[in-house]
């Protein structure tokens, strides 16, 4: 797959290091669902579960390719700060938003399961050269799936041979 980026963008600037995967943690009210969305719609596989107390999961991550996606509830983030803190680490977790972005190969397979997930933007071609959908995860993140389309056919250059203009 291409990247979105242009040939002319600059070259990037900052420290020289090897940047690995980004593996966004969303932080959500319940694990499950969130992780279901992936792997029972999407085929990640499960990597990780950590349980809480009362079973029900405080942490999960879903991997397929390199796409890595955690979750971690909002009491297990809160759980593990000095109580002094909470009230501080609850509103540094209120009023956040992001959205993911993934590039894939075959929307038509992505879109249909997603069939029934609550759609944020219906599918739409941009100006610049993909397809795209949106639909919101249960945890509430948005999340985007876009395709390269193919690029149109240059023009046909005019079959003058052994005519002049």
């Amino acid at each position: 797959m291409q990247p979105l980026l242009s040939a002319d963008s600059p070259a990037p600037t900052g420290p020289r290091a090897h940047f690995g995967k980004l593996s966004p943690v969303l932080v959500v009210d319940a694990v499950e669902p969130c992780l279901a969305f992936w792997t029972e719609r999407l085929g990640f596989r499960q990597a990780n579960a950590v349980p809480g107390e009362d079973g029900r999961l405080v942490f999960a991550s879903a991997e397929r390719d390199a796409v890595e996606i955690m979750y971690q509830s909002h009491a297990s983030v809160l759980a593990a700060e000095p109580e002094a803190t909470r009230p501080e680490r609850a509103r540094d977790l209120a009023g956040h938003a992001a959205a993911l972005f993934i590039e894939v190969d075959d929307l038509d397979a992505v879109e249909a399961a997603l069939a029934g997930a609550p759609v944020v933007k219906a599918r739409h071609e941009t100006f610049y050269g993909t397809a795209e959908l949106y639909v919101r995860e249960p945890g509430g993140t948005t999340v985007g799936f876009s395709m390269r389309l193919p690029a149109p056919p240059a023009p046909a250059a005019a079959t003058t041979a052994g005519v002049d203009p």
